[in-house]
């Protein structure tokens, strides 16, 4: 798709799976088992989806993937499947390699968003995956990851960003800002603390990377929310404003959790959000 002077694509790097009461909070299975299929752990298929944003005399990623620093514990818990060098094989499709990465813009510092961040040498030292990329964080973000709370600790791993401080590669940003020219991210606070989300273009028929605040297309209607959220309240307001500007200025809403959809655009009516379109990656 091309954005302005952009030339925007959707990278997959693998899937996993978590618990769908988790991933649908207060919603009934009856309810949301209609959008989705549960192996007998009750654990959903999900995307590993990133996207590379070309132009400019650059190559941005936005989020990393889950990474390959796992046990075989945890791929069985988690579900995932994937290459043995996920992002680098989603790279190498698109004729990349890691070191032609100029920007990683990371959404939230959780395990599936920034794992593929960093990896382990050939001395199982962990190092940054993309040697040549600034990361892009919000400062709010990187302070909680530090500290995280007794509800999503497990969630914020050291291995996956400390590494990239050390390397010299963080830049930190407060707010809603454009990072890059047409690169602007937006803070999302209701399921941690400093998410951002990315937009690409200005106005109408940008490009909305919505991270984990709508993770799925099952997940736009409003009261859908993830009991992984810190403020699902928040999360509910969030999604309100973001979904009308959506519908206002026809933005594409890229998912990147969604196993089979990963756009659509939508129209904002009394009832909520309605579809218009879908995968248009």
């Amino acid at each position: 798709m091309k954005i302005g002077s952009y030339a925007v694509s959707a990278l997959e790097t693998g899937i996993y799976a978590l618990d769908g009461g988790a991933m649908f909070g207060v919603v009934p299975k009856l309810m949301w088992q209609e959008k989705t299929t549960s192996d007998d752990r009750n654990r959903i298929p999900l995307a590993l989806r990133t996207m590379l944003i070309q132009g400019e005399g650059r190559n941005i990623l936005v989020d990393a993937g889950i990474g390959a620093k796992w046990s075989r514990k945890m791929l069985d818990l988690y579900g995932i499947e994937q290459p043995v060098q996920p992002l680098e094989d989603a790279l190498a499709a698109c004729n990349l390699t890691p070191a032609d990465i100029t920007d990683l813009i990371v959404t939230h510092l959780h395990f599936d968003h920034a794992g593929g961040a960093t990896k382990y040498d050939l001395d199982r030292n962990v190092v940054p995956t993309l040697p040549n990329a600034r990361v892009h964080i919000q400062k709010s973000n990187w302070d909680h990851a530090q500290h995280p709370n007794e509800k999503d600790r497990a969630s914020y791993l050291p291995d996956n960003f400390i590494p990239l401080m050390e390397a010299g590669l963080v830049e930190m940003w407060e707010g809603e800002c454009e990072i890059l020219p047409g690169v602007t991210v937006i803070p999302s606070n209701g399921h941690t603390i400093g998410q951002q989300l990315v937009l690409v273009g200005r106005g109408y028929d940008a490009v909305l990377y919505c991270g984990d605040l709508i993770p799925t297309r099952a997940h736009l209607p409003i009261p859908w929310v993830m009991g992984y959220d810190l403020y699902p309240l928040t999360t509910i307001e969030e999604k309100k404003t973001l979904l009308r500007r959506a519908s206002e200025e026809q933005w594409t809403l890229f998912f990147e959790h969604d196993p089979k959809i990963t756009s659509c655009k939508i129209d904002w009516t009394d009832t909520g959000a309605q579809v218009t379109a879908t995968n248009l990656f």
